[in-house]
């Protein structure tokens, strides 16, 4: 069993070191601690009134039927225009599932930031290519495109989004980024600093990328965003058998900022905790899900076991009692406004 620490906010013991125990490290700027360098540079395939009685007939605030196409909620008619008797009153919705038929899933981006500038005071993000290996398995087994850059400056991410974000993307279905690397309230890293993570997902925003256009636009961010530690607390309410490791319609106008969907490692001011030997906790825990339960589950549902996964199965170890026994738990952001299958 690896035994955990926090090596990017302190020291190792070499203690710790001669039991082969690799320990938790966060996504955190301004960490010093020595690790070996590894990665490249290379790019990778691999959203009145009240009244207490009245005997009016209750309404709805729903536009009327038009050329029959739906009724979201109301009474149908007969042929000879009257209402259809109680019995027959029915509800009639549109699917609320966003359309997955196009020719292609969609593209998943993601960027690998392992090693940084000297300048920024980063540390080696020891573990995060395991993640990236995962989640490329993961998303591709989904039917996305998957994409890998690796060690990205914050102008290389930009231009390489920006790029994406301009491309037709009319053929597919929905798309997917996913940014590892060490990070701060609303700021990802890049190898030579930081920059807004708005910067980024806005170049997909309706009135950017036309041809994403109500179809959902994915981030999975592994960062931290801030720097609190999360002590956890006891509860009774947990399953007895938990263990604890150590270790699209073009015809409606919509809001530009619609059909988004944010998957944070870790909620506003926290850190967020990565394995140098297994990957970070939020990885760990989201590609478990979607490998065992991706193609069946609505996303909200998948993610809402990952954040059950990440907050029950995951616990900080350090020979430091100040970074051990340590929690996490992810935060989503949705303004999805459908349901959305893999499937």
């Amino acid at each position: 069993m690896e035994g955990d620490t926090l090596p990017d906010k302190a020291e190792v013991s070499k203690k710790g070191n001669e039991k082969g125990g690799e320990g938790d490290a966060t996504d955190a700027p301004k960490q010093r601690l020595p690790e070996p360098v590894g990665g490249t540079d290379a790019e990778t395939k691999l959203p009145d009134e009240y009244s207490e009685e009245s005997e009016e007939e209750d309404t709805v605030d729903a536009k009327p039927d038009r050329k029959g196409r739906f009724i979201l909620f109301g009474f149908k008619k007969n042929k000879d225009g009257k209402l259809r008797d109680k019995d027959h009153y029915r509800i009639v919705s549109p699917a609320f599932q966003y359309k997955m038929s196009h020719r292609r899933v969609g593209k998943c981006i993601i960027i690998n930031n392992k090693n940084f500038d000297e300048k920024t005071g980063m540390n080696v993000r020891n573990g995060t290519d395991r993640d990236a290996g995962e989640l490329f398995k993961c998303f591709k087994n989904l039917g996305f495109d998957v994409f890998v850059y690796n060690d990205q400056t914050c102008a290389k991410m930009e231009r390489l989004l920006k790029e994406v974000s301009e491309e037709d993307h009319s053929d597919s279905s929905c798309f997917a980024c996913i940014l590892l690397s060490h990070g701060e309230e609303g700021m990802i890293y890049g190898t030579d600093g930081a920059m807004p993570i708005k910067s980024m997902t806005s170049l997909f925003r309706g009135d950017m990328c036309k041809s994403l256009v109500g179809k959902p636009k994915l981030f999975f961010i592994q960062a931290c965003r801030g720097s609190e530690f999360d002590d956890g607390i006891q509860t009774d309410s947990g399953p007895p058998n938990d263990t604890i490791e150590t270790d699209a319609n073009p015809r409606h106008k919509i809001p530009v900022e619609a059909d988004f969907l944010f998957a944070y490692s870790t909620v506003p001011g926290y850190y967020s905790w990565r394995n140098p030997g297994r990957g970070s906790w939020f990885v760990q825990a989201l590609c478990n899900v979607l490998n065992e339960f991706g193609k069946q589950l609505e996303i909200m549902q998948i993610l809402t076991r990952v954040n059950y996964m990440v907050a029950t199965n995951f616990e900080s170890w350090s020979e430091d009692p100040r970074f051990s026994e340590k929690k996490q738990i992810p935060c989503v952001v949705s303004m999805l406004t459908k349901e959305l299958y893999f499937n």
